[in-house]
């Protein structure tokens, strides 16, 4: 039979509470302390014979240990690691020269900031490295990384499952910790995507009653369960027993990380909690899988088009407009029922707060700093081909400069600009759809367009919005529809010339003339 080793965290499954050999796990902790209490309880856990090792970075062993705890182990060797890139490198060779590495578990505490300077590709190159070495010493490492900077670790770990034998992570939430399991192999075979509440306790870390199981399932039966923020129904109460209400979207989203399938349903009222609110749509899709369906209901009018982006960008699933009554919704909840999320949701949300919100600028623009703000906008990858936006070209109406016209126009929101350019007004309206256009215009302007403006042209795909934008950059004059332009300058002369006929002179007229006269 293999060797193993005990993780020492009870009551939870049993098949992820043991560590093979030889084998490589990385657990990354919140913080420091819980770190070290894990790192206790490990050590505590094992048999009187186990061949065990330390290795401290940024800490002596000492002060790990200086408090009494049970243990079986009558000694075992501690070492300390310099807080550098170069230790890191030359760890193994610095081991097979101090201690006889054959069938050990060696623990690694370190705080995550001794990678900080790996690359991606650098860290999966040291960790393959260590990996073939501890094959060939039928050794088992185990490193507990803490503080800030896990969270990077965790984005470059999660696709090193070829690498690792395990990596989990352990989340404080204030009252108790959350146990996520990304992986944990065995001899006996590999779980995944498994979440455990734990609680502190004289002994260490252990798992909730109710997570003491024998043994795992390969995909917890919850895709009938649905829960929501309670004022999604509208004062209804549950619609069933597998309805669970929550009080607050926080609530709902603690609750959701311990679920792969069910279906979430989040509230939302005002738009300043947007970015609340795709921090936990990323968050639950990126740490349970596609299998969540994750749904937005809005319940006052408060999203924009970018908005909606950016939260299926996400990880939504659905977003129901709040126009669409109670009935409808839970129409649309079942149509999204068995679905799985195909779209590709990026590691980094701020890449994509970043890449999805409009362009912190509105209003005029020289041609220059105008033509720049677009050109950039049409190479943001992250928004939908087409779909970035509307550029108008506005000719003013006779006797009304383009610069002149600029005064009839109110941009409010950020992301749409204009700049003066061949005598017209030229608007760029971001995330602004073809259909929505003459709505928006009519916000925009104080006046009728049609009164206001000879004619307008209007580009909206991509392509020709980026070729009109660089013949404009280069002051080259857009060849617009020549019908258009021709009864511009008859209307011009025509209206010069009735201004003309119509003018009257003015003629001097004294008041009681006549009256005076009679009287002498």
């Amino acid at each position: 039979m293999a060797q193993t080793f005990v993780l020492g965290i009870r009551r939870i499954w049993q098949e992820l509470s043991v560590m093979q050999s030889p084998g490589f796990y990385w657990v990354n902790v919140d913080r420091q302390a819980d770190a070290n209490l894990l790192c206790r309880q490990i050590i505590a856990s094992q048999t009187e014979n186990s061949p065990l090792a330390l290795i401290c970075s940024g800490d002596q062993p000492d002060n790990l240990l200086a408090e009494p705890f049970p243990c079986a182990l009558k000694k075992f060797p501690l070492y300390t690691l310099p807080e550098k890139k170069a230790a890191l490198w030359h760890l193994s060779d610095d081991l097979m020269r101090t201690l006889k590495t054959e069938n050990r578990l060696l623990i690694l505490l370190a705080h995550a900031s001794l990678w900080q300077t790996f690359t991606s590709e650098e860290l999966r190159a040291w960790a393959s490295k260590l990996g073939k070495w501890l094959n060939q010493q039928q050794c088992t490492l185990l490193i507990l990384s803490h503080g800030s900077g896990v969270n990077k670790l965790k984005g470059q770990l999660s696709a090193e499952h070829r690498i690792l034998n395990g990596l989990a992570s352990l989340q404080w939430q204030q009252d108790s910790a959350q146990y996520l399991v990304n992986w944990w192999s065995t001899a006996n075979g590999i779980n995944a995507n498994q979440l455990f509440t734990l609680t502190q306790s004289a002994q260490g870390w252990q798992g909730e009653d109710d997570s003491n199981k024998p043994s795992p399932t390969a995909e917890r039966n919850d895709e009938s369960l649905c829960l929501a923020e309670q004022r999604i129904l509208e004062g209804a109460p549950p619609l069933s027993a597998n309805w669970r209400l929550f009080n607050s979207n926080q609530q709902l989203m603690q609750r959701g990380m311990a679920t792969i399938a069910a279906t979430l349903i989040f509230a939302l009222y005002q738009s300043d909690e947007i970015d609340e609110l795709a921090h936990f749509i990323h968050s639950l899709r990126r740490s349970r899988g596609d299998g969540l369906k994750i749904v937005v209901r809005e319940m006052s009018a408060s999203l924009r088009y970018s908005d909606e982006r950016l939260l299926l960008a996400c990880g939504a699933n659905l977003i129901v407009p709040h126009v669409a009554p109670l009935s409808s919704f839970l129409t649309m909840l079942e149509g999204i029922q068995g679905q799985r999320l195909s779209r590709h949701v990026p590691a980094d949300i701020d890449a994509l707060l970043a890449g999805l919100r409009p362009l912190p600028l509105k209003g005029y623009m020289p041609l220059e700093d105008f033509s720049k703000a677009v050109i950039s906008l049409m190479e943001n990858t992250l928004l939908p081909e087409d779909g970035k936006g509307v550029m108008i070209a506005l000719r003013p109406a006779p006797g009304l400069t383009a610069r002149q016209s600029m005064t009839l126009c109110h941009l409010r929101r950020f992301g749409d600009v204009m700049t003066v350019a061949q005598n017209r007004l030229f608007l760029f309206l971001s995330t602004c759809r073809i259909n929505d256009l003459e709505t928006a215009l009519k916000f925009i302007f104080r006046l009728p367009v049609s009164e206001a403006f000879s004619n307008r042209v209007v580009w909206h795909q991509d392509v020709d919005i980026t070729a009109k934008i660089r013949l404009l950059a280069q002051h080259i004059e857009l060849s617009l529809p020549v019908a258009k332009q021709q009864p511009e300058a008859v209307k011009t002369h025509a209206a010069v010339t009735e201004d003309q006929a119509e003018r009257r002179e003015p003629v001097p007229f004294t008041l009681l003339s006549y009256g005076l006269e009679e009287r002498t």
